[in-house]
Formats: structure tokens, sequence, C-alpha cells
């Protein structure tokens, strides 16, 4: 078994990738990954003895721990250079917190292991460090990964606020006792378990953190019609999640004649005021992330990749595809930082020099900004609405997209439902029916974008806001999540769903391999959660 992964939703076969990884790594990059997580779980052990001592953690070291464990989720980072690299920071943090902490005797191995500089080592080392390496029972393993998963989606979002100046310490320090946590092989299915509620309740700290870091700087999104298609002339398309390098690139590109669109996961900043004024920020192109092969074949444009979702790209466009930030794919031009700003000279002399589309295609119109605030100034109508019997349900269908037949079952839920119901959607799972007219219910548009996949705190201050208005807790709301899942950063929402207390939500398109059936009985027990099984069985459910 050259590697093993099962972090994703599309793993093989629904059990692990074994040879190569769907997402495009290779065994290599797999390795290196492990062996990173290894070398955070050292770390966390003497940054928890620091938090023991009553110390702070470094900040450098609180940010390469966001750092590194956003490099390891699922389609961010492939170059085995980058990963050397982080491989070298991560042995220096972890020499400089055992230094703090004077600890020196009775250490874990992930502790005092340190790092080869050689290349064929390090591969030797990373076989011996894997999920599966410590033979732990199907169980303790199941939940263990799952801490590990949510701890990488988690570091997403704060890595996301911290760019632009937002931390709380109370995440990095929950972070650090986490990996530290995960040295102790004796820790129990219970510990575990409060581990994982704890997650959940630190994420939504953190998410609630990235909303404020967001409006703060961008304004509170609006809602906004979004044209979708291709305009004449030069253009580059931006994908992921960063606002910050979008807000850059906006700057760079101003009077410059060239279009910028937004793909996948950043559709929603059309939303935002101090994004869309600028006038070049024409509209979205294209669709989720796992269409990008056939979205950027031979364009005769630039595409800009911030964080995730990068997959393999084709050779028709390999020499006009750019990277920033976290991402990283082996021989593709990657934008550093230097003094907290970015060029992107060569991103914009390449739009320049392939010229464009040569003509407008309207592909039609969507609509975002639907965040927490501007759905909030409209809940007194809500409320009536509801009282009055003109909305029945309101369903929350989202989530994170991917390639698996079954999603289609997420299009047909969506056509299905009642018109006298709303549909909250949110992250790249709205693609699957954002384009469709849903019309109005009670004068408000019946389908309503919540924002990206962190948006899910708006999602959630929507809720508790009607569950309050009502007198009522969040499960008696006429309120049902039906939720799509593919990488780590549903992991960690979906923690935080259930550590808030809600319960009964829909799970697809398949349920996930790292959780073993007891762990999977334990959180339908628990929590209600059950896998989506048909769109009309579903919806006859609900609505019952």
């Amino acid at each position: 078994m050259s590697m093993f992964c099962f972090q994703c939703e599309q793993t093989v076969g629904g059990k692990g990738c074994t040879k190569f990884g769907v997402c495009g790594k290779d065994p290599e990059v797999a390795g290196l990954q492990d062996l990173l997580i290894y070398q955070l779980k050292g770390i966390g052990f003497y940054g928890n003895e620091l938090l023991a001592q009553g110390k702070e953690v470094p900040e450098g070291a609180r940010d390469f721990v966001f750092e590194g464990l956003f490099a390891t989720l699922t389609n961010v980072n492939f170059d085995h250079e980058r990963f050397a690299k982080l491989l070298r920071t991560s042995q220096e943090v972890k020499d400089e917190l055992k230094e703090l902490s004077g600890i020196t005797d009775q250490v874990p191995e992930a502790a005092s292991f340190v790092l080869s500089e050689s290349r064929e080592e390090l591969q030797a080392v990373a076989s011996k460090v894997g999920i599966k390496a410590d033979g732990l029972p199907e169980d303790l393993l199941s939940l263990r990964e799952m801490l590990v998963y949510g701890l990488k989606g988690m570091a997403a979002y704060a890595h996301h606020a911290k760019v632009l100046g937002y931390e709380d310490q109370r995440i990095a320090n929950f972070t650090i006792r986490a990996l530290a946590a995960l040295t102790d092989l004796d820790k129990s299915a219970e510990e575990l378990l409060d581990l994982l509620m704890e997650l959940g309740r630190t994420n939504y700290l953190c998410m609630e953190l990235l909303d404020k870091a967001n409006t703060g700087t961008y304004g509170n999104p609006e809602p906004t019609e979004v044209y979708c298609g291709k305009k004449k002339g030069p253009f580059i398309i931006v994908s992921g999640h960063d606002l910050k390098d979008l807000r850059q690139l906006l700057e760079q590109t101003e009077g410059k004649g060239i279009n910028i669109y937004t793909h996948g996961e950043m559709l929603p900043a059309h939303g935002y005021p101090e994004l869309k004024k600028f006038k070049h920020l024409v509209g979205n192109y294209g669709s989720a992330w796992q269409n990008q092969q056939k979205e950027f074949d031979n364009i005769p444009g630039c595409v800009l990749m911030t964080t995730n979702c990068i997959q393999r790209p084709r050779p028709s466009y390999r020499d006009r595809i750019f990277t920033t930030g976290p991402v990283g794919w082996p021989d593709v031009a990657h934008i550093e930082e230097k003094d907290g700003k970015k060029d992107f000279t060569p991103v914009i002399k390449k739009a320049l020099e392939l010229g464009g589309w040569e003509k407008d295609e309207q592909e039609g119109t969507t609509t975002v900004g639907f965040g927490h605030a501007a759905t909030l100034s409209h809940a007194g109508a809500i409320i009536d609405a509801v009282k009055g019997g003109k909305i029945r349900h309101f369903f929350l269908v989202g989530g994170c997209d991917g390639a698996r037949p079954g999603r289609s079952y997420y299009t047909e839920l969506a056509e299905a439902i009642p018109e006298d119901c709303v549909i909250l959607t949110l992250a790249c799972g709205k693609y699957r029916f954002n384009m469709k007219e849903f019309g109005t219910v009670a004068g408000l548009p019946r389908l309503l974008d919540v924002g990206q996949c962190n948006d899910a705190y708006s999602a959630i201050r929507i809720a508790t806001a009607l569950a309050e208005a009502f007198e009522c807790g969040i499960n008696e709301l006429p309120l049902t999540l039906v939720l799509s899942w593919y990488e780590q950063k549903a992991v960690a929402i979906l923690l935080t769903l259930l550590a808030l207390g809600v319960k009964n939500i829909y799970l697809g398109p398949s349920l996930p391999a790292f959780a073993s059936e007891n762990v999977l009985s334990i959180l339908v027990e628990k929590f209600g959660l059950r896998p989506i099984s048909t769109p009309e069985e579903d919806l006859a459910a609900i609505l019952k």
C-alpha cells in the first residue's frame, strides 16, 4: 500500500485512496502531508506545555499551525517542494517551542522526532506515521481522524481571518490542545467525542471571527444580481475563497481594460459593497470547482487560484493558471506575498497578451448577498409570513459540491420543494440549481444565497434569530438542513451544527469513509443525523 487517504467524499470505492489520490495527489505528496500532520502534533505537544505553564504560544507558531493544517486540505497544495519547505519550518517551530517549554523528558515520539534533510528518508519516515500507523481500533481511529479533519477545516477559516488582521487566541489555543491530545494514544472514545464537540463550538467562534473580518473590511453583503457568462475583452478568472486576493487584483487591474470574473466559491464576493464598487468585476464565469478542467480548457485568459480548490491543470491552460496563498501545483507559477502585498503583474501581462473573448455570451444571472444582515432586515416580514401560513418551511440546501453522480439529488430536491417554502443555500453546492428560477413567496425571493461555506455562520444566525422571535429552539423551527459534503471544512461545519444542538440533518451524497459504523450510530442516535435517500422520500418525510 503506497498511500492511504480517506479524508474526502470521493475517496476510491468509498473506502480510501491507496495508489493515487482521486484529488490528484501522488503517494509522495500524500506521505509529506502525513508527515506534516505528525510534526504538527509534536508542535501541539510543546505548545500545550507552554499553555499549561501559563505562557503564550508565539504568534509565528500559531500562524504556522494554521498554515500547515490548511496545506493538507483536499485540493489545496500538491507541490512537493512547497511541502518540503513547510516541513523544514515545522522542525524550526517545534525546536523553538521545545526550548521555550523547557520540556525534555517523557515526550511522545511526534515531539522528539527530528526531520531528516534527505527526500528519501522523509518518504521512508512518512510511511510509518500515516493514518493507520498506530494500529488503533477502528472506532478510535475514526474519532481521531474526524478531529484531525475538523481541525483542518477550521484552520482554513482562521487563515482567512488572519490575512485580514483578525485573530482570536482561543481558536489557536484549542487547536494546539487538540493536536497535543492526538499524541496521546490512550485517549478514550468519550474524551475524543468531547474534543469533537469542543471543536464544533470553537469553529463557531472562528466562523464568527471570519464574518467580522469580511464584513468589517468589505461591508455587509447586499442582494446583488450577478451576470453569468462572458464579456468581450481580456480577462482574469478568480477562484477559491480569498477576498483579500480578489481586492488586490481589482486594485491592480483598475483602468487596464481587463475584466475580472469570479468562479466557484468566489461568487459571493459580488455582494460586498467594497468589492462590487469596482466596475470591472463584471460577473461570474463557470460553476463549481469540479468542472474547472472543462471550463478552463484553452481559455484566452488567465485564472488565479486562491486557497482551494485546484485540480490538475490541463496542458491547454497550464501556462495561464496562477496560484497564490496556500495553493500549489508543481510547475505552475505561484504569486508570493511580500510585506503584506502581492504583485499580480505576471497575471495581468499574460491576460493582456492572450486578448480575451471576442464577444459577449450571457448564460443567465444569479443573485447573491443574502447574508444574515440582509436577510434579517426582513425578519418582521418573514415572521408575519410564517404566522400567516404564507411560508410553510425553510430548507437549507447546500454545502461542498463534487463530481459524484448522486449529487443530482440536490437539484431534484430544490426543484421539488413546494412554492410556499424558502430555500437557503451556500457554498459551491448552490451551483446545482442557482441558475434556475424559483420566484417569490410572500414578496420575498424563494432562493436566498447566503454565501461561501464559512457563511454557514450566517445561516445559523438567521435560524437563531427566528427561533428567538418564535420563542422556541432551533429544532422546533420549520427548518431542515440538507447538506452535501466533500472535504474537511464541511466536517468542521457539521461538528459546529452538532455542537450547537442542531438535529435531524440530512447528509450526502454518501457518508464519510472515515466514520466507522459505531461512530455513525452514535451520531444518528444522539443527533438524528441521517443519510439522504431520494428527493421524493426525504421531502415527504420533512413536510409530513
